[in-house]
């Protein structure tokens, strides 16, 4: 999802239905979690919380 918009705000309620689908109805902070372990993947400078809005895909190396 993130590769698809990079550098795009996507928020938690659409990273969720699209990935997870509408009917998902398991653990709210799910998105989180898995953020998390791609922070630690691809490093923590590649995720940017963008507050009040929801997250994106940044490269660290573009100014």
């Amino acid at each position: 999802m993130f590769l698809e918009h990079p550098n795009q705000v996507l928020t938690q309620e659409v990273i969720l239905s699209r990935v997870w689908g509408y009917d998902y109805d398991g653990a709210s902070n799910v998105v989180v979690v898995y953020l998390r372990y791609l922070r630690k993947k691809m490093g923590a400078d590649r995720f940017i919380t963008v507050r009040g809005a929801g997250y994106k895909l940044v490269d660290p190396h573009e100014p």
